[in-house]
């Protein structure tokens, strides 16, 4: 049960001893003084039920929360500051002598906190009292980009994970129904499955590690087919356990309703929906970027970026890991309308960027999106000679492609790809294409006439500006602006633990990232008001001579 009370003041000893201690001031005292709190108990009463045994003050226990991160502390250590630390208790209006709370507080407080709609909701009332002193500018300029985090798990083999998978599920039948499965248990799956299976324990040969994963299939197959029996506990088969042991098993067995083997890692199934990589973390996910393999999810981070104020983060977006890049920028400029924070200028690298988010991003929300998009990688732009699409003159009004000789297209058909998206396929007429006298420059096959695929004309137009850009000198200078998201990606890294999951699970892992984002502001705007401003890149003294 929750009632809420008003912020009380700074008690006038932990004042008085905080300001003789800290005399030039500390970061936290800082942003009491200069931003006093900026979330009120009224801002988290509808995670509280009307009755109950009261509840601790929740601006406070977001603040430690807040805090916490800032200094990439457990919850026992924050536990331990709010208790012996002076600035934590000046910002939290604690007594000096105020005894803290228990560790596992915070975490009963995140749980709440994970029921919310709208965990940004937390982040805006940080940027609207920043509105309000003069230290962000609403629509002005932002940039864009992601990272990969590690889950909270081990990452196995495939013989590991599919021995564990059955282990988790065995362990989880045990807590909800240990007489039923005491009857009907294997007597061999306690020696086989009682430890956590490592690699070494797996035979060496081959052949032997066959056998013994088609041992585990059979077994995993049997708990399955018990559990779904008439006579099965209710309520087992729904357990989370045991649904991540059927994905798993779909995915790395076969024959299922026969003999059970082990799939060859070419056999297994594409489905991203089947994959599991832990019995712990179901919604983790494996991928690769650029050589690199993990395990887990990846964040988006838009930051804002205009010269003379401080640069505070947005919006944050958490997708499991292999989630591409391309479909986030749409969601990312729709969630900054609907806060009221859109740019007008975007910039983002040719991950996020497409024909149809510059379009729609400056007829929807007026923003201008600045960035590479990915170069064009048919046949045609390979071979050297071949004309190209730019080769060929467009009359968007009387719907016809005009070929470099001066002959005209005849058929003109506006389409959809699989993935929805608009296309407009030209075709020119196969007796033209024939006779014409620099074909091998303009159509591979032997028979076929010229067919060109190309975008709506806003698209298209849009496409051709953003790959001339590339190229232009001014343009990849004002494209500089957006490296500066790398530094705050490695602020997050080094400083706030951005690229390790605290907890296990992407709403857990989406709740993270937006109190990192709430204390890296909080850093960042204590060190603003401190007087500090970023710099420049630094340059060693025996750098600075050669330029010299």
């Amino acid at each position: 049960m929750l009632r809420p009370t008003a912020i009380p003041e700074v008690p006038a000893d932990t004042a008085r001893i905080a300001r003789a201690a800290f005399p030039k001031g500390a970061p936290f005292l800082r942003l009491r003084d200069e931003l006093g709190v900026f979330l009120t108990d009224q801002d988290f009463a509808y995670l509280y039920p009307r009755r109950g045994q009261p509840a601790a003050a929740p601006w406070r226990l977001m603040l430690i929360s807040v805090m916490q991160y800032a200094e990439n502390l457990t919850d026992r250590q924050a536990a331990d500051a709010v208790r012996g630390h002076l600035a934590w208790k000046y910002a939290l209006s604690l007594e000096l002598d105020d005894p803290g709370l228990d560790a596992s507080v915070l975490c009963e407080f995140r749980t709440r906190l994970l029921t919310t709609p709208e965990p940004l909701s937390w982040l805006d009332q940080l940027l609207s009292l920043c509105v309000e002193r003069g230290l962000l500018q609403r629509h002005g300029k932002q940039r864009t980009d992601s990272t990969h985090v590690l889950a909270a798990i081990r990452v196995m083999n495939r013989l590991e994970l599919v021995t564990e998978c059955l282990r988790a599920a065995l362990n989880a039948l045990a807590t909800f129904a240990p007489d039923w499965l005491r009857e009907v248990a294997d007597p061999e799956w306690y020696d086989r499955y009682g430890h956590r299976m490592e690699n070494y324990r797996f035979p060496k040969s081959e052949r032997g590690k066959q056998v013994y994963a088609d041992q585990i299939g059979k077994d995993g197959q049997t708990l399955l087919a018990l559990i779904a029996r008439d006579d099965a506990p209710q309520g087992s088969q729904h357990l989370s356990e045991v649904l991540t042991l059927e994905r798993c098993w779909q995915r790395q067995f076969t024959g299922l309703n026969s003999v059970i083997r082990f799939r060859l890692r070419s056999e297994l199934v594409k489905d991203r929906e089947m994959q599991v990589e832990s019995p712990y973390d179901p919604e983790a996910r494996y991928s690769t970027k650029r050589g690199r393999e993990w395990h887990g999810y990846k964040v988006h981070v838009s930051e804002t970026c205009d010269d003379g104020l401080p640069h505070l983060i947005t919006q944050v977006t958490t997708t499991t890991a292999e989630v591409q890049d391309a479909p986030l920028g749409q969601q990312i400029q729709t969630d900054l309308f609907r806060r009221d924070l859109q740019p007008t200028e975007h910039w983002v690298d040719a991950g996020y960027n497409a024909a149809e988010l510059i379009v729609r991003a400056k007829e929807q929300h007026g923003t201008e999106i600045i960035g590479p998009v990915r170069p064009n990688t048919s046949q045609a732009y390979r071979t050297a000679g071949a004309f190209t699409l730019r080769d060929f003159q467009i009359d968007w009004d009387r719907l016809k492609a005009t070929c470099p000789q001066g002959k005209e297209s005849e058929r003109w058909q506006a389409t959809k790809r699989k993935s929805g998206r608009p296309i407009i396929i030209t075709t020119f007429s196969a007796k033209t294409c024939q006779e014409c006298p620099v074909r091998t420059q303009c159509v591979t096959s032997a028979t076929r006439p010229k067919s060109l695929t190309f975008q709506p004309q806003a698209q298209q137009e849009a496409l051709h500006a953003a790959r001339d850009a590339m190229i232009d000198p001014e343009a990849q200078r004002r494209y500089q602006r957006r490296a500066g998201i790398e530094g705050t990606l490695s602020q997050g890294v080094r400083a706030f633990g951005l690229r390790k999951c605290r907890y296990r699970g992407l709403q857990k892992a989406r709740l993270q990232h937006v109190l990192t984002a709430l204390a890296i502001n909080v850093i960042r705007l204590c060190v603003w008001l401190d007087g500090d401003r970023p710099e420049g890149t630094r340059v060693s003294r025996f750098t600075q001579l050669r330029a010299a």
